[in-house]
């Protein structure tokens, strides 16, 4: 695995992540843990925005980890 694969990687996984909270605040009764759910999915699109830039600027200076544009080269050959 590539770093570009691992960031990525890293990336789904955040948002996974994200999405779980979201559901467990939607789902709970319980006030405190909605707002702390909510917290915290808040701080991993926050975290995940950075990460987005860091990915961005890693394709720029280094094409080959761009995920993307190798995996639809890789389906043409």
């Amino acid at each position: 695995m590539t770093v570009g694969d691992d960031l990525h990687k890293t990336l789904t996984n955040l948002e996974g992540a994200k999405s779980n909270l979201e559901s467990f605040a939607l789902d709970t009764n319980d006030t405190q843990a909605e707002q702390l759910y909510n917290s915290c999915a808040q701080e991993l699109e926050q975290l995940t925005q950075q990460l987005e830039q860091r990915v961005n600027f890693v394709e720029q200076e280094e094409p080959q980890y761009k995920v993307r544009q190798n995996n639809q080269n890789n389906q043409q050959q």
